[in-house]
Parts: C-alpha cells; sequence; structure tokens
C-alpha cells in the first residue's frame, strides 16, 4: 500500500464522518462536504493502486528481462 491509497482511505473514513455529523445536525453543507472527501478519497485511493499495480508489473518485467 502506498501513501495515495492510505491518504484516500483516510479521506474517505473523514468524509463518511462529516457526512455522519451532517445528517446529525441536519446540516447540508457538512454533508455535502462530507460526500465530496468520500469522493475525492476514492480516487485518490484508485489512482494509488493503480501506480502501485504499474510498478509490481514493471518490477516483475524487469526480472523477467535479467534471467
Amino acid at each position: 500500500m502506498n501513501n495515495d491509497e492510505i491518504k484516500g482511505k483516510g479521506d474517505q473514513a473523514k468524509g463518511r464522518v462529516k457526512e455522519a455529523i451532517g445528517d446529525l445536525a441536519e446540516d447540508d453543507r457538512m454533508r455535502s462536504e462530507g460526500a465530496k472527501d468520500e469522493i475525492k478519497g476514492k480516487a485518490q485511493e484508485s489512482y494509488g493502486s493503480a501506480r502501485r499495480k504499474v510498478g509490481e508489473a514493471l518490477d516483475e518485467l524487469g526480472r523477467k528481462i535479467k534471467r
């Protein structure tokens, strides 16, 4: 897991908390911020995951070339 994946998961959790607070307080602005943070976190986690997978594929290719 890389920093982008970790930060993405953190942003998703932060977003869920904000949405819950918004629901309890009946605050639409807080709910919107939470939804935005959650979407941003999912995108960042996906980017990090893709980046990690590409790196792993390149490492594997490098090992095969060395043989």
